[in-house]
């Protein structure tokens, strides 16, 4: 099974301080790839079908940096991550969609591939996962409680946390009316349907959210 797969590029990245002065965050470099570069690589298998992009924030940075095949969805005003998908129902279809963050460095297994593996059609929401001590850089609690690959929140708890990687029934972001809002929205209808499920990454993970996780994404891959 293939699946139409979005990535969040739109944001401003502010945690990231002068290197965002003059670049989106997607644009920043590690390793000497920037990290969409990054991101790009891990779309290059047969889990995934049309890839598409949101943009905003010195979108024709992005743009001007996409291979073909990329399909940018511009965002005139910033909408969260659930409102920049619902935004994009009519190029991604309504059906199970995979989304990626682009301000990550992973290694280990490929993580569509290990989301495309664990989908099945009781589930509308997957999402990757990892214990903490996989996560370089991260910092507090834990986002998810997992039973029988049930999500329920951590509320506190010492759990695992979520990626920024998932697969989505994306149409079912019809049913929250506001226009801008955070996927949490979704998350927290889905886990009282009990159909929100998660699955552990087998690998490494850094969120490279501000400059310091510069040089914990470059040890991880060089590790």
């Amino acid at each position: 099974m293939t699946f139409p797969l979005f990535l969040f590029a739109a944001g401003f990245g502010t945690r990231m301080g002068a290197l965002t002065a003059d670049r989106p965050k997607p644009l920043v470099q590690v390793a000497g790839q920037t990290l969409l570069s990054h991101a790009l690589a891990l779309t290059e298998t047969p889990v995934v079908g049309p890839r598409f992009i949101n943009t905003h924030y010195r979108a024709e940075q992005i743009v001007a940096a996409l291979p073909p095949g990329v399909t940018p969805v511009h965002e005139p005003v910033i909408l969260e991550t659930g409102g920049g998908l619902k935004a994009a129902l009519p190029q991604v279809g309504d059906g199970p969609v995979m989304t990626l963050n682009t301000d990550a460095i992973w290694t280990g297994a490929n993580p569509l591939e290990e989301l495309a593996e664990a989908w099945s059609d009781e589930m509308d929401g997957l999402l990757l996962l990892a214990h903490r001590d996989q996560a370089t850089g991260h910092k507090g609690a834990g986002d998810f409680l997992m039973q029988n690959n049930r999500l329920t929140r951590a509320n506190g708890a010492v759990a695992p946390i979520y990626l920024g990687a998932q697969i989505l029934r994306a149409g079912r972001l019809r049913e929250i009316p506001e226009t801008v809002f955070s996927m949490n929205r979704l998350w927290d209808h889905l886990i009282a349907e009990g159909r929100l499920y998660g699955v552990l990454h087998q690998g490494g993970w850094c969120d490279v959210g501000h400059p310091g996780a510069i040089p914990l994404a470059e040890a991880m891959l060089h590790g």
